[in-house]
């Protein structure tokens, strides 16, 4: 239930603080005066887009803020609570909008998504505005309503389901259908490239190993003569080498170190060094005594290694990526068999997706004809009530396309109407008037607002075009609704502003250089006088007071 509304800056408002009550509220005033500026506020607040223009003149911004209690409202306690949101049983909306046209949403303090507003707005409040009977001519809103009243939420969910199941896999066709022609011929290139690829099977850090090898082999000679120089040098030459002269070099230091301790160190080092140097030529003369040049082998070795390097080039890539590359071509290859595989089943696919959503297109079809019939009913029978005594109500389920898949069903749905004896059933739009439309329209949303509960629900001039008996019925038609729903209803028609449980007035202000519109709750004589200037314009009577006085008492 909406229980306050604080606008600040907007249009022509400069500030205003509205607290709302339970039942019925209706908003009267002059023609002119900003009666909906409330309801566009809070068409703001649930996120309603924003222009710059809404900002009243020389300020930098508007700030509207709604405030609902929703200790009653599961559905929107539980939304807050997935989204991280709830704070108490109230909630807090509030939408800021600079001049330029910049806008932020806040849901209980929080800065949130445009559409997070939106999404939260329609569990608190429905607006209905004076141009909805514009809108039920129209085939998809005349489905909508009816599903509306239906309840059958989770047929509609199954055959959406169903119907985006089926629309996934006739793309999935058309891209392989499409893609099998050019599949064909890389299919065919890359059958060649694993097959080459699975003879020469180089194994992971294969490259790396054999062009390691391709090196040592390419200068066998080459280190054989040096390594065997370097032992000449460390231990085999008889005239000289390093580790005697090193030896000799250690035996004349540990002799002298007996005479000066300052050569024990030095000793030392030369001991630590002579000890590294025999390990070093032990080393390199068990690694010279494995030596051995092999021409066949360095032949079969150099083969392999410039085959890996000739693929490696003719594939644009580096040599030791050679494995990873043959991987991802078997495995593209592997892939291409499997859209054969699956170009084969995805036919059963699309028909049992098909089969599926016919079953369930069906069930919603045939709920929407249940429901259209007690729905008819129900409007023909508030039609009569609403002065058209002869109006008759009927929704068509027609399915002549019973082949054509779509996300709502197999149904056209279509409200027809006679108005007069005699006259058969035909569109809305072709028969009923401006007015008989509104009358319309309003007896759907009274019977819509009973099946589809929300906590709040506004009716914006949706009396346009209606009068005498007619409104007065208007009237108690939305008294009876507000015993359950709170209701705020813009009206210019006093039968209908008279049964409010509370009535506000707009006025608009001005001193020649600046308007602004105010709005107050209206004392029971305040009431009286605005009812009698509804019914009698400015010229107020004692006649018409009366009139006021009588229909405020009923």
């Amino acid at each position: 239930m909406l229980l306050q509304l604080n606008i600040q800056n907007f249009a022509i408002v400069r500030s205003l603080e509205l607290e709302w009550h339970k039942g019925m509220t209706t908003i009267t005033g002059e023609t002119g005066a900003g009666k909906s500026i409330a309801i566009d506020a809070l068409g703001l607040c649930l996120g309603a887009r924003a222009v710059a223009n809404v900002v009243r003149p020389n300020c930098t911004k508007a700030e509207l803020t709604a405030t609902f209690a929703i200790n009653k409202n599961i559905t929107a306690k539980n939304w807050l609570k997935n989204h991280d949101l709830m704070l108490d049983d109230e909630c807090i909306l509030r939408r800021v909008i600079s001049a330029e046209g910049r806008s932020r949403a806040y849901i209980n303090g929080s800065q949130v998504p445009l559409a997070q507003l939106k999404e939260l707005g329609g569990l608190l409040l429905n607006i209905h505005g004076q141009h909805d009977h514009q809108l039920i001519v129209k085939n998809t809103e005349q489905r909508r309503m009816l599903d509306a009243y239906a309840g059958h939420h989770d047929l509609q969910n199954e055959v959406k389901y169903y119907y985006q199941q089926w629309h996934t896999l006739t793309k999935e066709l058309d891209t392989l259908q499409q893609a099998k022609s050019e599949r064909e011929a890389k299919k065919q290139l890359l059958q060649y490239q694993v097959r080459e690829l699975d003879e020469f099977s180089l194994q992971a850090d294969e490259f790396l190993q054999l062009e390691h090898d391709y090196k040592r082999h390419s200068n066998a000679q080459d280190i054989l003569n040096q390594t065997l120089a370097s032992l000449q040098i460390l231990s085999e030459d008889e005239q000289f080498n390093v580790l005697d002269a090193l030896r000799k070099c250690h035996d004349h230091m540990s002799a002298l170190s007996g005479f000066d301790n300052e050569l024990v160190n030095i000793s030392s080092m030369i001991s630590d060094a002579l000890i590294q140097l025999e390990e070093a030529n032990n080393d390199l003369r068990h690694y010279y005594d494995k030596l051995e040049l092999d021409p066949e082998a360095f032949s079969l070795l150099e083969e392999r290694y410039s085959l890996a390097v000739q693929l490696a080039k003719k594939h644009q890539i580096a040599p030791e990526n050679l494995t990873q590359f043959h991987q991802t071509l078997s495995a593209e290859l592997a892939a291409m068999s499997h859209d054969e595989t699956r170009l084969e089943n995805i036919y059963a696919d699309i028909d049992l997706a098909k089969t599926n959503y016919q079953a369930a297109a069906e069930k919603l079809s045939n709920s929407r004809i249940k429901s259209a019939a007690a729905l008819s009913k129900k409007i023909t029978a508030s039609m009569q009530e609403l002065n058209m005594p002869h109006g008759q109500f009927n929704i068509a389920v027609k399915n002549d396309h019973a082949d054509t898949i779509s996300i709502n069903g197999l149904d056209d749905i279509e409200f027809l109407v006679t108005l007069n004896p005699g006259q058969k059933l035909e569109a809305m739009n072709k028969v009923a008037s401006g007015g008989e439309l509104s009358r319309i329209s309003l007896a759907m949303q009274v019977i819509l607002a009973k099946k589809v509960v929300s906590p709040t629900l506004i009716f914006d001039e949706v009396d346009v075009g209606i009068s005498g008996p007619t409104a007065a019925m208007v009237g108690e038609k939305l008294q009876q609704l507000a015993q359950n729903t709170q209701i705020i209803c813009v009206t210019h028609l006093p039968q209908v502003a008279c049964k409010g449980h509370q009535q506000m007035f707009v006025a608009k202000l001005t001193d020649g250089e600046h308007t602004e519109t105010t709005v107050t709750e209206l004392c029971e004589q305040a009431r009286v006088q605005e009812i009698a200037r509804l019914l009698a314009g400015n010229k107020i009577s004692e006649h018409s007071l009366a009139n006021a006085k009588e229909l405020l008492a009923g």
